[in-house]
């Protein structure tokens, strides 16, 4: 059933006329050509057609189910990875953080694996993708489970480190899934297993024989369609870990967060490490190898302090942004013959 939109000054735009007048009501929020530089942690980039700030999962599952099929729909969490081009973005970003929230200890096992062999007495942690992920490792220190500390170094939400399989510190999301909860374009919502997934390093693709979905068959005996594939969104997982020492986790905790004012350029919008370190060897280290560390364009440079960020010095656009990027790519290929591999997203059109 399709959602009825509520006339107001927030009320989606376009087909909302054409949406049938008995659906329940969206309770979120809707923001009309909303600056995504309020939403990205590069602060820079352009409007958004339509933003919208669920209520709660139901209301996500009514928006999705409300959107044309043929308007895109983005999902953002904090925008720690994400770069919006100054042209803006057609359609509709969703923003989850502050929306999906929830963070729980879960007791149901119906359906999740048993833990792994060697892991011992473990417990679950059901955390909603707008939670952003260093709260889970907060929460689970607190709750005297171990193993988590690492999101503390991941500046995203849970459906960000769903997605990318984040990690630092030797560890990755994916080693503590026991299940997921997805969403799709149609609002279903789908609960899978690890094994649902091609998993690699910041790499996480649903397999490709449960990613097809068939379209209606057309007028006419024996016609069918290729399966098509439709977008789909994590909105939740089961995290598994270990019971332990809640005060040695909070130490260690506490310990990695100061090392990332160390090492990294907190003071100053970026958005993470930029590219995938190569097979064997790291990123920061080519680009700095080439003499990188420093260049700027426009308001837009690579770190002094860490050669795989690229920090805003303050109006940075996001085409200055965008060129540091590009000249890295190139610069570090032209010298070293490795192409770097980007890790954040850009998205939306050229100004």
């Amino acid at each position: 059933m399709q959602a009825r939109l509520r006339a107001s000054e927030d009320s989606y735009g376009g087909s909302a006329g054409q949406l049938p007048p008995d659906g329940p009501a969206l309770r979120g929020r809707f923001l009309h050509n909303e600056p995504m530089a309020k939403h990205v942690s590069w602060r820079a980039g352009g409007p958004v057609q339509r933003a919208y700030i669920p209520a709660d999962l139901e209301d996500l599952r009514l928006l999705l189910q409300s959107v044309p099929a043929e308007e895109p729909v983005h999902v953002v969490g904090l925008g720690s990875n994400l770069l919006v081009r100054d042209g803006g973005v057609r359609g509709v970003v969703v923003l989850m953080h502050g929306a999906l929230k929830k963070l729980a200890i879960e007791s149901r096992s119906f359906g999740i694996p048993e833990a792994p062999p060697g892991l011992g007495e473990s417990m679950l942690i059901y955390a909603e993708a707008g939670v952003a992920s260093p709260k889970v490792a907060r929460f689970a220190a607190n709750h005297d489970l171990a193993g988590a500390e690492f999101l503390a170094g991941i500046p995203g939400t849970v459906g960000g480190a769903l997605a990318m399989n984040a990690g630092c510190h030797g560890d990755e999301t994916w080693n503590h899934v026991a299940q997921v909860l997805t969403i799709n374009r149609l609002g279903e919502l789908s609960e899978r297993l690890p094994g649902d997934y091609a998993l690699g390093y910041r790499h996480v693709a649903l397999r490709a024989d449960i990613r097809s979905h068939p379209d209606p068959l057309p007028p006419g005996e024996g016609a069918k369609l290729e399966p098509k594939p439709i977008d789909e969104w994590f909105v939740a997982g089961w995290l598994r870990f270990a019971k332990g020492d809640g005060e040695a986790a909070r130490a260690r905790i506490k310990a990695l967060l100061q090392k990332r004012i160390d090492t990294q350029p907190l003071n100053q919008p970026n958005a993470g490490s930029v590219f995938h370190n190569p097979p064997g060897d790291f990123a920061a280290r080519l680009i700095e190898s080439c003499g990188l560390k420093g260049l700027r364009i426009g308001n837009a440079q690579v770190s002094e302090k860490h050669a795989n960020f690229i920090v805003n010095l303050g109006g940075a656009t996001a085409a200055d942004i965008e060129a540091v990027i590009e000249k890295v790519e190139e610069t570090v290929e032209a010298r070293t013959n490795v192409r770097l591999i980007r890790e954040v997203r850009i998205i939306g059109e050229r100004k």
